[in-house]
């Protein structure tokens, strides 16, 4: 897809630059072209050496040069290209961008130039969530500049939250999307699209949940609640009214919703229902499927060599039991499929069985170290087919989601 395109990369002054080394090499190997213009601060974190000697081409990093300014090289370089990519674009930098500044020559090339411009945003997680940066990221949106990430994650500073870069292969993957012409990139946390899902109501559930054998023990599974938090997140920030019902997790629950608290799956249907109605239900907890048929009520001792049996019995379908509901079904119904061996067959059966609108799947095996991790690979199974997305933050995968089922929920309207 990208054999032959021409990429002029904006790299900016932030310890992620470092990045934009990797991701010049991932666009030159799919067969792109990459011209590199640097800001003075760039150069500070990476040297023009290594990144002319990656590119291929000499980089830019004047505005005044004489021979190049001769044939006026800022709007050559501004349109010659097919895409024009700031990674990392800093808070300076999508500042300027939003206030049409034009004092260097990165800044120049961006209000220069007449192409698609997709940015990368990279800083501190303050300066991510201050309300500046939330204007400036807003009109960027409102003049049709693309964003992929950022991401939430540990940073250089050694605080952890948003405003960490995108991977270079995320980066990569936002490019071949802004060349077909498409608009649905992932979006920065608190830049969804403005009102996107507002006046809708959205029930996420999330997590594990813990089915009692004792006081002291339980049946569970290795879900963190991240993927499903960061979908009721996201759907928060397109406007939605959003409750997420949560199994036992560590992380925080998400603020500008609410969070009802469940331990097992009798409890999280229960919540699911009393949430009802709903214009969207997203069933991204892990829910145990089998629990003991009796609990004990003191703790299980050791009575010789024989182990102690248990008798279990089947959880309640909370997926099922809300999407084949003949009064009061929510517009759209969306599964997940965790699975560790055929992930796209298992999640086809699973959609026709559920009755849902559309299963994510992804593959939970332990070396994919997804369940606990940060990241995530899915696939969107439909009954139309299956569309395949590229690793990304499992922040990224929650907005990507949301803005999907917005489009969807507006076809039906």
């Amino acid at each position: 897809m990208l054999a032959g395109k021409r990429i002029l990369l904006v790299i900016g002054g932030g310890i992620a630059a470092y990045k934009s080394l990797d991701l010049i090499r991932r666009l030159r190997e799919r067969g792109a072209s990459v011209r590199v213009a640097m800001t003075n601060a760039a150069k500070q974190f990476v040297t023009p050496l290594s990144v002319a000697s990656l590119s291929g081409d000499k980089v830019y990093d004047e505005l005044f040069s004489l021979t190049d300014e001769a044939e006026m090289g800022h709007i050559e370089l501004s349109r010659d290209a097919d895409l024009v990519v700031v990674a990392p674009a800093t808070a300076n930098l999508l500042a300027r961008m939003a206030q049409g500044l034009a004092d260097d020559l990165a800044s120049t090339l961006l209000l220069a130039t007449d192409k698609r411009t997709l940015v990368a945003p990279a800083m501190n997680l303050r300066m991510w969530l201050h309300p500046a940066t939330r204007r400036n990221v807003e009109q960027l949106q409102r003049d049709g500049i693309l964003f992929v990430g950022p991401s939430d994650g540990a940073m250089a500073c050694g605080e952890f939250g948003p405003g960490r870069m995108s991977e270079p292969l995320e980066i990569v993957a936002a490019v071949e999307t802004a060349l077909a012409g498409e608009t649905l990139l992932p979006l920065p946390k608190g830049a969804m699209t403005s009102g996107s899902l507002s006046g809708r109501r959205v029930i996420v559930t999330s997590g594990p949940t813990h089915e009692p054998i004792d006081p002291v023990r339980y049946i569970a599974n290795r879900s963190s609640g991240r993927q499903g938090h960061a979908i009721a997140a996201a759907a928060a920030e397109a406007g939605a009214d959003v409750v997420l019902i949560s199994g036992p997790v560590e992380i925080a629950d998400p603020k500008g919703l609410t969070t009802v608290h469940v331990e097992t799956a009798e409890q999280m249907l229960a919540a699911a229902e009393k949430a009802l109605p709903a214009d969207i239900f997203i069933a991204a907890a892990a829910v145990a499927d089998w629990r003991v048929a009796e609990a004990r009520s003191e703790k299980i001792k050791k009575s010789g060599p024989t182990p102690t049996v248990l008798s279990m019995i089947e959880n309640p379908d909370i997926l099922a039991t809300i999407s084949m509901r003949k009064a009061g079904r929510p517009g759209l119904v969306v599964g997940f499929a965790a699975e560790t061996e055929k992930v796209i067959g298992h999640a086809q059966e699973k959609l026709a069985r559920k009755g849902c609108d559309l299963i994510v799947a992804n593959d939970v095996s332990p070396e994919k170290g997804v369940m606990g991790g940060t990241s995530n690979t899915v696939h969107l199974v439909t009954p139309r087919g299956v569309e395949s997305w590229p690793e990304m933050s499992k922040s990224d995968v929650g907005r990507k989601l949301i803005e999907r089922l917005a489009t969807l929920l507006e076809r039906q309207s």
